[in-house]
This record gives structure tokens, sequence and C-alpha cells, in this order.
């Protein structure tokens, strides 16, 4: 059979014909189908026979030559552009769905022909590539449905070179499936321009729809203020459009030259109309400008090369610094300006990029800071004594070493300089807030080696390291913040107990020891702690001294104790409701424990305990514990400091701020926001000082209110006996400054109860606050001292007792003498008496006749006191004006020459302007109050920078600085209570406010009068740009902390407006995004130096992630808190109240970290069983 049964009669030129013959009838039987002509068949072979006998002899091989080069060629082009379309295919991206070439599976021709057709592609694809001139022969349309069913050679059908195609009469079932035919049955082309030819452009056009058109037209949408290349214009410095002959004083105006040109006429071919001026017409003829004198200085420069000056300048300030650091090698703040100008250089482009070379850089973290480490290499190299720039390194290093290493280093840098208090504390608090390697006992260990190293350099032991100036208060400042550390770790009966020792260490000690070197002192020191002998604000303590004495003449003498009824405390009463769930029965046990069980335990001898019978032995402190922290102290002031730092930490509040050297770490209570009774009292409740810490014994969760005022009974006693053993150790002023101490005590108690609204609890505090208060009146020392009988009649008017309190008032001023003005005490008594008194008014009718402003008059007649009759004399009023102008005259005029030791002058002036600021108020008007205020604070100013040099570090002595703070916040009380009886518009109390806030930023009292203010507005603008300015101006953290809780105000205001159900509701706050302010004002806060160890930052932190439900981020939010604050057990016992179910978790961390915790889960599981 032939190969191709149509042509089967066919054959080579010369060769016979056998179409003929029977056999090939028989074999062309199957083409008896009606469809099939023969004669068109005959004819097709007739015209190729014709063709080929035109074609010389050797044309056969040639042609079958180039018909086997020509399809090996094509099957080479194939299988090259298969592999190529499978290389792109797998270049493509991931997210793109790969389409198969495999087609559905039909009958056995229908593929051969799908085959057939694409060699057909391929082969004319490859034969017209690799031949010039291919013979592009074309059959007609029988020629086509002859070769419907087979394909033919193309080079067999040369001669019909008009039309060449296929009819593929299979149809395709997927084109109805899909909205386009398979794109790898389409030719691929590239389309150069949007236009076609052949179309008329003024009535045609062809809109093309194509994805990479419109990923191009996204990518060419205007950029952003905030995208990269705009940050970088940004970050630069603008060049001044002036010209150089210009003079340097900035004009009113920008001159614009005029050009003069050749041609006269103002027509020309580009300014037809002659509307344009010369230099734009020389602009627009592309000339440019012809005289250099009118040029603008680099305009045609900036405008070719943009960056060059801005390049120009960094690499000026580049050569700047390093031919400093080069000529002097010993400046440090050179090298530390090198080290800050990295920040700089990086924002910017870089200067060392070639001209008209763009030069793409990652702004990388880790490539500024390689940049600066190798800086400060190069500083330590050249000065390496100095302890500033290997502290810089160290912090450095911390974003690239890991802990171990940076300990190591640490250890090294100590090892070299044993004698800097100020290495020591960061050494200090960077081991402290390393979860790795953190443990309480570890770092408490740390504490009394840094101490005993330092008392060891103070006492000349050390020989290689001299003593360096203000060390021996730096001590006493690591000592504080020791104590602190054990309290917010849960130790607090090791902190009271280093507080204990320390005390009776420095003021009962014996005179035979004083000679000693400190680590002798503490060798004899030790005998009396393990003795049993009662200590400091124990029962029957006498100190160190006394049991010295009598144990050379012999010991002492057993007396009976007195039997006083103890307060039985009921282990089994610790769980009241056995039904709640089992983490918040923890947390009511943990907190009551903390509360009773803070005071260090010691057997009692007279009922014959032993140690064995402590039932928890974490109650007990060995003298190992605290034997290496003990110090001397010689200077006065600071062992003053160290008994009022002792008080507050017991919750005495004093009336000077006295924290540890960094306060912040100690801070974890939020109880500086607390400000009910400053709002409804703005004139008399300044409030005492308020540390921002928890006292000892109050360690409970952020959500729960704090259950006990004061301490318990055992607590109490214990206060009280510190003071009765501090009492004998001064006399005069000192001894009355505790004795105020102690009553700000009570009345802070008192306080706590009017703000929480027990009455109760009130009337039984102050039966205890005036029986104390009338018992300290009655000591001989105290019977004139006015301080206390002005505390003991604001504790009646606290009370509600106001007719005894104005007794008490009267009967003070009675017997206070005849001085005036000239005492500080008397203008106190009577500015405290005159403000209770106008707190009362309701409306400011018929002031003039009231009893405060009789109290002010009759405080500049120099005579005996005469209580209120119902009237005030008008002369007197006039007389008293007049006094009190003098007086405040003179007081200002003191001011600048007066000598710094006169403290009493600073509190005198405050006091005296109080009270004639408040007599005017009462007698003119506002305006004049806020006026002496004003003119008072300008002479304060004036003179501050001044007495702040002469004041030095002195502890006692309140510089005029703080008589500015002082006279600011009555100006600032004064104009809130106006407008709260008063119309009265905002703006003064607002300005005041922010201008003593930029001046003090870490005023508490003020901060909380500039929230309450500003949550009745309904724009937080001002406030937020405020907020930030201060930020920016100040390391202090009390702005992001005033700035936080004023955002959380008002979403907390706007939730309730929204929540309230009233109906519809037209938000007319419209703030969207609040929680997400918050959250960026915590990230900031956070990573301020001061904010990353503050552990009241995190806890707020926490507990607003957890208010707003995300427990997740929350529970993240907690593990990242414990990195920078492992120590603080307050964190642990929030997690445990906002992640109930990982109590566990949350009780073996603590165990691991040594925390302090008091109810093992062990012991609450036979708790509950019970």
């Amino acid at each position: 059979m032939a190969l191709f049964p149509a042509f089967a009669g066919a054959g080579e030129p010369g060769e016979p014909r056998a179409g003929s013959s029977e056999g090939s009838r028989k074999e062309l039987d199957w083409l008896s189908n009606p469809s099939f002509s023969t004669e068109d068949a005959l004819v097709v072979h007739q015209r190729t026979t014709e063709v080929s006998n035109l074609i010389p002899e050797k044309s056969p091989q040639i042609r079958t030559t180039s018909r086997s080069e020509s399809s090996g060629e094509s099957d080479t082009d194939g299988s090259l552009k298969q592999s190529s379309k499978n290389r792109k295919k797998k270049q493509k991206k991931h997210h793109r769905y790969k389409k198969t070439k495999k087609k559905t599976k039909g009958d056995s021709s229908s593929s051969e022909l799908d085959l057939d057709t694409k060699h057909i592609k391929d082969k004319a694809a490859g034969s017209g590539r690799n031949r010039g001139n291919k013979a592009s022969a074309n059959l007609d349309k029988k020629t086509s449905d002859l070769a419907s069913n087979r394909s033919v050679w193309l080079d067999d059908i040369q001669a019909f070179t008009a039309e060449t195609f296929r009819i593929d009469k299979k149809p395709d079932p997927a084109n109805w499936a899909y909205k386009s035919l398979y794109r790898g049955d389409i030719a691929r082309y590239k389309r150069r321009g949007e236009s076609c030819l052949g179309i008329d452009a003024k009535k045609q056009c062809i809109t093309w729809d194509s994805s990479a058109s419109k990923r191009k037209q996204l990518q060419r949408q205007p950029e952003r203020y905030f995208a990269k290349n705009n940050v970088k214009m940004l970050n630069t410095d603008g060049i001044p459009v002036r010209n150089k002959s210009s003079p340097s004083e900035p004009t009113a105006f920008m001159p614009v030259f005029q050009m003069e040109t050749d041609d006269p006429s103002n027509k020309t071919e580009v300014n037809p109309l002659g509307i344009y001026d010369p230099s734009t017409t020389v602009w627009l003829e592309g000339k440019g400008c012809k005289s250099a004198d009118h040029e603008p200085v680099n305009t045609q420069q900036t405008s070719q090369e943009p960056g060059i000056d801005i390049n120009s300048t960094l690499m000026t300030k580049v050569e700047e610094h390093n031919k400093k650091v080069r000529e002097n090698p010993r400046d440090i703040n050179a090298w530390m300006e090198f080290v800050s100008f990295q920040d700089e250089l990086m924002r910017g482009p870089s200067p060392y990029a070639s001209k008209g070379e763009q030069e793409v850089r990652r702004k990388s973290l880790k490539l500024i800071l390689e940049k600066k480490l190798a800086i400060l290499e190069r500083a330590i190299e050249s000065n390496p004594s100095n302890v500033d720039l290997k502290l810089a390194r160290l912090k450095l290093c911390t974003e690239f070493w890991e802990p171990p290493a940076l300990i190591k280093e640490w250890q090294k840098l100590i090892f070299l300089h044993p004698n800097n208090p100020e290495l020591w504390k960061k050494y200090l608090l960077f081991c402290q807030s390393q979860f790795t390697t953190f443990s309480v006992s570890k770092i408490n260990s740390l504490y009394g080696k840094c101490l005993s190293t330092l008392a060891a350099v103070q006492d000349g032991s050390m020989v290689s390291h001299p003593l360096l100036p203000g060390t021996e208060e730096a001590m006493l400042a690591i000592f504080i913040q020791q104590c602190h550390f054990l309290r917010q770790a849960g130790h607090s009966e090791k902190a009271v107990s280093l507080f204990q020792a320390l005390i009776d260490f420095t003021f009962f000690k014996p005179d035979s020891v004083k000679d000693l070197p400190t680590r002798g002192q503490v060798e004899f020191f030790e005998p009396f702690w393990d003795s049993g002998e009662p200590r400091i604000g124990e029962k029957g303590a006498r100190g160190w001294k006394a049991w010295m004495h009598q144990q050379e003449k012999g010991g002492w003498i057993a007396l009976k104790p007195d039997e006083d009824d103890e307060e039985e405390i009921d282990e089994d009463q610790e769980i009241k409701d056995k039904t709640l769930p089992k983490w918040r029965i923890w947390l009511d046990i943990e907190y009551s424990r903390e509360a009773r069980h803070w005071l260090p335990w010691r057997p009692d001898k007279t009922k014959k305990e032993t140690e064995e019978d402590c039932e928890d032995p974490e109650r007990q402190v060995l003298f190992d514990d605290l034997g290496p922290s003990l110090i001397r102290l010689s200077n006065p002031d600071l062992q003053r400091q160290l008994l009022y730092s002792f008080l507050q930490f017991l919750g005495v509040p004093c009336t000077s701020k006295l924290f540890p050297s960094n306060f912040y770490i100690a801070m974890d209570e939020n109880n500086i926001f607390d400000s009910v009774l400053s709002d409804e009292k703005p004139l008399t409740w300044a409030g005492f000082p308020l540390s921002g810490f928890n006292s000892i014994g109050h360690m409970d969760t952020t959500l729960r209110e704090r259950h006990h005022i004061g301490h318990y009974k055992e607590g109490e006693l214990f206060i009280q006996n510190v003071f009765h053993v501090l009492f004998p150790l001064f006399s005069g002023k000192e001894k009355s400054e505790l004795s105020i101490c102690w009553l700000q005590y009570e009345i802070s108690k008192i306080g706590q109860c009017l703000q929480t609204k027990n009455k109760k609890k009130l009337k039984a505090q102050g039966r205890k606050s005036k029986k104390l208060a009338k018992n300290l009146l009655k000591a001989p020392d105290n019977r004139n001292h006015l301080s206390l009988w002005r505390l003991y009649a604001y504790l009646e008017w606290l009370l509600g007792n106001t007719d005894d309190a104005r007794k008490v008032f009267d009967t003070a001023l009675c017997t206070a003498g005849t001085e005036g003005l000239k005492s500080p005490q008397l203008c106190s008594l009577s500015l405290l008496y005159a403000q209770l008194e106008v707190e009362l008014l309701e409306s400011l009718e018929g002031v003039v006749m009231s009893r405060a402003v009789h109290i002010l008059t009759k405080l500049t007649e120099n005579g005996t006191y005469v209580p209120y009759s119902g009237q005030v004399l008008s002369v007197n009023v006039l007389k008293a004006r007049k006094a009190y102008e003098n007086a405040l005259q003179d007081y200002l005029s003191k001011t600048v020459v007066s000598d710094q030791g006169q403290v009493s002058d600073a509190n005198q002036l405050v006091n005296l302007v109080g009270c004639y600021a408040l007599f005017q108020y009462l007698t003119v008007g506002i305006d004049a109050a806020v006026l002496i205020y004003a003119q008072t604070s300008e002479k304060l100013k004036a003179s501050g920078p001044q007495k702040r040099e002469n004041t030095g570090q002195n502890f006692r002595i309140q510089n005029f600085p703080t008589a500015l703070e002082a006279v600011t916040l009555l100006h600032t009380n004064l104009l809130r209570f106006h407008m709260k009886i008063s119309v009265y518009p905002l703006n003064p109390l607002r300005e005041a406010l922010t201008e003593a806030l930029k001046r003090y930023p870490s005023n508490q009292s003020l901060w909380r009068s500039y929230i309450h203010i500003q949550r009745k507005s309904h724009s937080a603008s001002k406030a937020r740009r405020f907020f930030d300015c201060v930020t920016r101006s100040t390391n202090s953290l009390e702005p992001w902390l005033f700035a936080i809780q004023a955002e959380q105000m008002r979403k907390k205001l706007i939730e309730n407006v929204q929540r309230a159900d009233v109906g519809e509701i037209h938000c007319t706050i419209p703030e969207t995004g609040l929680a997400n302010r918050i959250v960026a004002l915590f990230e900031h806060a956070v990573q301020s130096e001061n904010g990353t160890h503050c552990p009241l930052l995190w806890r707020m932190y926490l507990n607003f992630l957890a208010s707003l439900g995300k427990k997740e981020i929350s529970k993240g939010l907690f593990y990242k808190a414990l990195q920078n604050c492992p120590w603080a057990k307050v964190l642990y016992i929030d997690a445990v109240e906002y992640f109930p179910d990982h109590l566990q978790e949350t009780l073996d961390l603590m165990t691991e970290k040594e925390l302090r915790v008091r109810v093992p889960m062990e012991e609450l599981e036979l708790l509950l069983e019970v």
C-alpha cells in the first residue's frame, strides 16, 4: 500500500503509472466517499509534477537534503522553543495559575491531526527563520479541503504561493467554557507603541486591554510625601535662594532682576503679544541668562545635579568632625558629637557617591551601629581611661552581643574602675534587667559586693583607686535602690531588715568602734544583730550602743514583758469563699499575707519559740543577706535622708521629695493620677508628695482597689515604735519635722477614707488621729510650734468639725505673737485658714466682709489676733493692701542679694505671695491676684539661674526655683477655684500650666491639673502638641505617663457617651483611632531611657491591651515586660489576673527567678481540701 493513497497512481518522473491496475483500485475502494473527488487529486498531482520537471536534476537531492535539514532544524527549533517556554514558565510567580498543555483524550485521528497541525506550524516557522528566500506556497480552498485529513509537506507544494493554510474542523469545547482562546494557541508578539497602522487617527482609535499597561499605570502613580525619595528630600537641608552679592540680612522681598536685551522691540516670535518680561523671553528662546551678576547661585548646577550641594555640606561636616578628633583626640565631647552625627549622616544621601550617580543604600540600623562602634573604639584607643566612652560602647554592643558576653565586658569595666559609683549604678541596672541570667539572690549579692567595694574605697583600704567626689551620696542611693528592689521582688522582710540594720549602724554606733574601717565595724555589729535583742521598730528597742555598754557591764536584766492583746490571725479564715476560681483565691491569700507578714519573723523568747517554729522560713532574715550592704554615713544631711527614705518606704509622706537615685525603677503604683480631693478642694488639697510606688505591704493588681487603708495593727505599732526611737535622736526643729511627718501620715489615711467614702473607717481613724495630734501637741517642744497646730486644725476640718477647727485656728493665732508678716509659720497658718474659709463660699458676693478677709487683714496688723466678729472695716482693708505691697517689694528686692542659707526667706516669700494674692482676689478680683503672681514669677525667674548655681548639692536647702514652683502651684490652684465658682476663660489657666510644666516637667500636681482641665475640651490637638513638645525636650517620664492617662480618659469619655442608653446619639467628639494612638504612646514611652525599666509603665500598657480584649498580644507584651523588668512581682500578679489559665506557669516562672511566692500551689490545694 502506498504512503499516500490519494496519490497511489502518481510516481516520480520517468516511472510508469500504476493507477490503472486492478490492485490499486481495490486499494482505493475506501475512497468511495461521495465527498471525495478523484479529479481534484489528479489536478493537484499534475501541478506538482509540472513544477518538478522545471527543477534541475540535482534539485531532488537538494530538496531531499533541505527537507531533512529543515525538518531537523524545525525539530531543533521546536525543542529550543519548548525548553525556553518551560524556563519562562518556571520563572513566573507562584501566585499565577499554571495551565497544562494536555487536552482531553479523543480518537486517534484527531490526536494525529493535532500533532500534524503543530508540526506544520513548527515546520513553517523553522523554514521561515532558516531560509531567507523561502517559497511561501499556498494552496487554494480545494487543496485545503484535500489536505484536511492528512498533512502535506510545504516543499512539495512550493508552486502554490498564493494561499497556504489549513482548516481544522475539529471543535474545541474549551472555547465555550472560557472567554478567550488558549494563550498557547495565539501567536506571541510585542507591540511597539499604542498606535495601529492603517487606521484613520481622526476617526478611529484602538483601546488596548493589557494587564501590563495597567501595571505600568499603577507604578506611575504620584508618590506621597512619605515615600523614600521624598523622605530623603525632607531630611536634607534646604538651599537658600538668594544671590551671592546680596547682603546676609533677610530682606522683606526677593528682587526680580530685569535683563537688557539687544532687540528693543518687545514683540518677537516667542513673545508675539509682548506680555512676557525679558528674562522669560530669553528662557523661551532657550538661551539662558547672559549676565553673571544676575544669575542665582547654583541654579543650573542644582537643576542638573540635585544633591551635590547637600553632599558637599555633609562632606564639610564630616571633615570638620574628623579634624576636631584628629587635632584634639582628648576631647570627649567631640567624639560623642561625631558618634551622634552618624544618625544625621545616614538620614541624608551618601556624600561618597559619584556625580550623576544615584546611589541606593539600605538604611540599615546595623550599618549605623557598626560605624558608631568603630568611632568609639578609635576614641577609646586615644582615651583608654575614660568611662563615658566605654559605657557608650557597651550600650551599642547590647544590639550585637549575647548577654553572657556583655556581662563579661561589664565585669572587665568594673574591675578597671571599682571606685566609680555611677558605673556601678549602670552595671546593677544592666544585670537587674537581664531576664536570662536574672535571679533575686544573684542581684542581691551583687548589690552587697558593690557597696562593700565602695566602702573599701571610702575607707582608703583600696589604695589603687582614689575616692571620687559624691561617693557617699551615691552609696546611699544604691542602698535605697537595693531596698526597693527587694520590696518589688516580694522580699519585704529583707528590705525592712536592711533599713533597720543601717539605721542602727548609723545612729546607735558605739564610740569604741567609730575609728575602725567599715568592715571592722560590721564584724562588731554582727553579734548584736544575732543576739535576739529588739531592733528598730520593735518594742523595747534600745539600739546597738546601749547593748554594747550593757554587755560590758554583764548583760541585760530580764524584764517581764507586758501582756498585750495580740491580733491573732486565723489562717483558716484566709479563704472566705471556696466557690471562687482558684486564681482569685490565690490572689486574695497572697495579698493578705503580703499585707500582714511584711515584717521579719523572729522567735519570741518569752514564748520559748525557736527558729524551727517559723512556718515560712523565708520570713527569717540572716545577717549574711545584709552584712555586705552596710555602709558608713558621716554627712548629717545624708543621715536624715536615710530616715526620711525609711519613713517613705513605710508609707509615711514627707515634706520633701526623697527618692532613690533612679526613681522610675521603683515606680509601680498608679496613685500619681489620684485627684479626687484635688478636684473638690483645689485651694487646700495640694496633697503630699505622692511617690508613685507601693508602700510596704500593699502589693495588689491594677484592676482591684486597695483593700486596707494604712497597715494592720502590727504594722501600725511598728511605725509608732520607729517614731518613738527616732525622737530622742533629734531636738528642736528637726524633732518637730518628725512630728509633722507623723501627723501628715494620719492626715493621708483620713484622705484615703474620704476618697473611698468609708464613713465607718473615717470615724475610727479620726479618733486615733486626733488622739495622736493632741499627744504630740502636749510635748514641751511642740506646744508653740505653729506648723503642728496648723495640721491639727486641718485634721479637724477634714473630719467635718468646722467649728472645732476654727477654735483651734483662732487659739493658734492668738498665741502666735505679734510678728505678723515677718513670721513664715504665722503666714502659712493664716493662708491655710483663709483658703479653707474661701472654699466654703459659693459665690463672690459680699466676700469683702467674709472671715477670710478678716484673717488676712489681721495678719498685717502687728498685734494680737482678734476672732472674727462679722464685719471688716474698709480702712483696715486699705491698710492691709499697702502693708502687703511694701512687704512683697522688700522680699523681692531681698531675694537678689540674700544668702543661700536663708531658707526661711524662700518659704516666707511663697506664703506672703499666697496671702497677698488671695487678699487681692477677695477684695479686688481675679485679675489683681494674677498680676501679683505674674510679677513675682518674673522676679524669681530672673534670679533663678544665679541661685541655682550657688545652692549646690545640699539636700536640705530649698533654692529659689523651688520657690517659683510653689508660687506657680498657688497661681494655678487659685485659677482652678475661680473657674469652679464663676465664669472665667480657660486660656489663662492653660497658659500658666503650660509655661510651668515646660520649666518643671516632673511636677505631678501640675500635670494632674493640666489633664483635669483638658478633659473638658472637645479638641485634643493643643494638648497633644504640648505633650509632644515636652516629651521631646525632657527625659522625665511624667509627661509620657500623663499623656497616656489623658488619652485614656478621653477614650473612656467617648465610650461612655456612645454606650449611653438615650436613643440616637450624634457624637460631638469625632475621634477615631484612639486605641492606636494610645498604643503608639506606650511604644514610644517604653523605648525612652527612663521608661524601659519602669514597672508602672509596663503595668499600664498591659492593663490597656487586656481591656481591649487582645489576650494573645497582651501575653506577648507580658513576656516583653519581663525582659526589661524581671524583678517586678506586680507584673506577675497582673498576669495571673489577665491570664488565669496560666496560673501554674506564672508561679513556676516566679519560683525560677526566686521571687517571693507566699502561697505555693501545693499549700493552696491543701487549704481548699480542708
